[in-house]
């Protein structure tokens, strides 16, 4: 029985080849850095969400998230992803997340692997 992590690798394994090489580093890379395929599907789901609900859309969205992948850990990806979701909390317990060196390089660095899936994707 083939377990869905092999059809995965199949599956991108075939857009490599119609896609050529610029979507094999990205695509491999949330299989490389172990995406859980939730947190995948909410990027994309939110990424829909903010362009529309199109096909294309969701070929855009999710070449965002294999930039993403290729660029930060999947353990980077969840802290600056926390810091982002914490940062709006108001009061001083926000403020935890709105300051500190570590947590601005944090967030930074997810905005930057944003910023490359945007000009890469979009």
């Amino acid at each position: 029985m083939i377990k869905f992590k092999q059809i995965a690798i199949m599956a991108c394994t075939s857009a490599v080849l119609l896609y050529g090489s610029s979507l094999a580093s990205s695509a491999y890379a949330a299989i490389d850095n172990d995406y859980p395929t939730v947190t995948i599907a909410d990027y994309v789901f939110g990424c829909m969400a903010s362009n529309g609900q199109t096909r294309q859309a969701l070929e855009k969205c999710s070449c965002s998230i294999d930039i993403v992948a290729s660029l930060l850990t999947y353990d980077q990806y969840v802290e600056a992803e926390t810091i982002m979701r914490l940062r709006h909390v108001a009061g001083e317990k926000g403020t935890l997340f709105r300051t500190g060196a570590q947590v601005k390089k944090a967030f930074a660095k997810l905005k930057r692997a944003q910023a490359e899936a945007e000009i890469r994707c979009f």
